[in-house]
């Protein structure tokens, strides 16, 4: 059988030193570099709420790219 090359994923805990918010971000800033985006609007709208606003909003901006554990 020919597979066709599946990208790798990303994974975060968000229990262990990954998941604090301030790696999130800096996730953030590095994923969206990297895929062209604007990575100030995203984490000014990270910064909005608390924590769970952070984690759905990185989710939500790069759940294709990253699986986030809890």
């Amino acid at each position: 059988m020919i597979r066709q090359k599946t990208q790798k994923e990303l994974v975060i805990d968000l229990t262990g030193p990954d998941g604090n918010a301030f790696a999130l971000m800096a996730y953030a800033k590095r994923l969206a570099e990297q895929l062209g985006m604007n990575y100030h609007v995203i984490i000014d709208e990270m910064k909005q709420g608390d924590y769970e606003h952070l984690v759905k909003t990185f989710d939500f901006h790069f759940g294709d790219y990253v699986v986030l554990e809890r």
